[in-house]
């Protein structure tokens, strides 16, 4: 698989592909002012781990693209692309291919051809990841209507929604994760250069999450709002992952194969009014215990909730509104998305809140059957629904991995 090239981080203390956002719990380990010879040992074990950091690497080919499985790295971009007036399949395929060798080289930690701006010179790859999708609209401007796959049919409107035209959909879609920022910038600016006179940014957002080796122990991470998130996101360990995340070989459009669909929403968290409930508030919203995320019905994180516990007075432990209940699989006909988001900051509006919250960025073979049943029952009455707005969104496919010697989209854009 093409996310298979990671290792090291594993040993660090790193939440993996399930976590989601800026953490907030756990620490590493302080160091005395005047240490022992064991703890010099640990200091400097504890360098040499870090510094292996910027030597990591994901693989560009495969099977699948890279971002998906990828253990989710401390920064990120989100970009979407328009075709500029009068390009079309031709030009689209250029760009494809300058874009996929330009990601190839920068995921090997080498310098992008022509004319490398040095911005992550003395930077390994630092996990850099590069992945590449398709909206809606960009079949139509290269005449490929006939390939568009139904699973890329808008999404239904959410009564929730305060989306942002601007902010929403594109031509093309680019997700880039590393864990160092200069890297991850670099990257951003090469592919924004080679883009050139075919496509033009429409949006760009920007997100983090917690950094590698930043808790004692690996832990799922937490959300800006102090919640343990990603709890029960499919792993790839389970019989049925890819049949729920990635489209099979028999999938149709054919050019699909291994590939999957990414539904990308801008959820600003409005922290102000969600900070002034008390903790066990804040705990009943979710159905989860803020400390450890252990359901309300008492456990792990890992238990299963007891959605049928009463407590003295008859009411369910778990309340039915509850974001816990809601979003179980075993609640939405088995319904499952691959959550890999960024946190984001963009300052404060107007009135001096906070213009902060997720860039949620979700997996399966078929939106259809995995984030749009559970938003619709969310948007019927989740209690975590009073506390964010989403105001951006995008469906994009993203083909499967571009095999050696081949660039992304290859199997779509010369059929």
């Amino acid at each position: 698989m093409a996310d298979n090239g990671i290792s090291r981080r594993r040993l660090l203390g790193t939440a993996g592909a399930t976590g989601l956002a800026l953490g907030a719990a756990g620490g590493a380990a302080g160091y005395a002012a005047a240490p022992s010879d064991a703890s010099e040992g640990a200091a400097s074990s504890r360098a040499a781990s870090l510094t292996s950091l910027g030597a990591d690497t994901v693989m560009f080919h495969g099977k699948h693209q890279p971002g998906i499985t990828t253990p989710v790295q401390s920064r990120g971009h989100l970009v979407a692309f328009d075709l500029a007036a009068g390009a079309g399949r031709k030009e689209a395929a250029a760009l494809l291919r300058r874009w996929s060798a330009t990601a190839e080289r920068l995921m090997a930690g080498k310098a992008a051809e022509g004319g490398d701006t040095d911005v992550a010179r003395d930077a390994g790859p630092s996990s850099l990841s590069v992945t590449f999708g398709f909206g809606h609209s960009f079949f139509g401007r290269t005449g490929l209507e006939k390939q568009r796959p139904s699973a890329l049919d808008p999404l239904p409107d959410f009564s929730s929604d305060r989306l942002d035209k601007a902010r929403s959909d594109g031509d093309l879609w680019v997700q880039i994760g590393a864990n160092d920022p200069l890297v991850a910038f670099h990257a951003l600016r090469a592919l924004q250069k080679e883009a050139g006179d075919a496509a033009r940014v429409r949006w760009q957002m920007n997100g983090f999450n917690r950094s590698p080796g930043a808790t004692a122990h690996p832990m799922t991470t937490r959300n800006l709002m102090g919640q343990i998130d990603g709890t029960n996101n499919p792993k790839p360990s389970e019989d049925d992952f890819d049949r729920r995340i990635y489209v099979p070989a028999t999938g149709n459009p054919s050019w699909m194969a291994g590939g999957s669909y990414a539904v990308v929403r801008r959820i600003r968290m409005l922290l102000d009014d969600w900070e002034k409930l008390g903790l066990g508030d804040q705990e009943a919203v979710i159905g989860r215990h803020k400390s450890d995320g252990s359901p309300l019905t008492g456990g792990t994180e890992s238990t299963e909730p007891k959605l049928e516990k009463a407590d003295a007075d008859g009411k369910y432990v778990i309340a039915l509104n509850a974001h816990a209940r809601i979003t179980r699989p075993d609640q939405n006909g088995g319904s499952a998305m691959l959550r890999r988001p960024f946190s984001y900051h963009d300052g404060f509006d107007k009135d001096g809140e906070p213009d902060a919250g997720l860039l949620f960025v979700c997996w399966q073979a078929d939106p259809l059957r995995g984030f749009v049943p559970v938003q619709r029952k969310l948007d019927r009455g989740d209690a975590l629904s009073e506390f964010i707005r989403h105001e951006a969104s995008g469906l994009f496919a993203v083909p499967g991995g571009a095999a050696k010697g081949e660039y992304v989209g290859q199997r779509l854009l010369e059929a």
